[in-house]
């Protein structure tokens, strides 16, 4: 299995040509893209493409929440903070997710990379 960042899921979804977006379209055709809670809802949240999305997303395997992923998502984002490096809560849920369920993750979001730096992210 591997996991994509919304911001990569959305260049999949556009048609780009860059590698993530590759890679996304390659883990959706083999059936081993799997998506995080917070990305799915950032995904069909969007009032323009949210009801398009939907049966795409639907059929991607949603990883599931573990005991204890709040208090370990908070403390790897505090742990990013704490270093001085911008941790959005979007991305330290999505990070956690991944780091729970052992899995890469595809991701064009530069700030991903401080969560596998010093957090056990693995990074597609």
């Amino acid at each position: 299995m591997i996991a994509a960042d919304t911001s990569s899921f959305i260049a999949y979804f556009q048609g780009e040509d860059e590698v993530d977006a590759k890679t996304v379209a390659a883990a959706i055709d083999d059936g081993t893209l799997c998506l995080p809670p917070v990305v799915i809802c950032e995904l069909l949240s969007d009032p323009k493409a949210g009801a398009t999305l939907a049966p795409l997303v639907a059929r991607v395997t949603q990883l599931d929440l573990m005991d204890g992923y709040w208090l370990r998502a908070a403390h790897a984002r505090r742990t990013v903070i704490a270093l001085g490096f911008k941790a959005r809560l979007g991305e330290a849920l999505t990070a956690q997710s991944c780091i729970d369920h052992n899995v890469r993750l595809i991701a064009r979001d530069k700030d991903f990379r401080h969560f596998a730096k010093h957090c056990g992210l693995m990074l597609a």
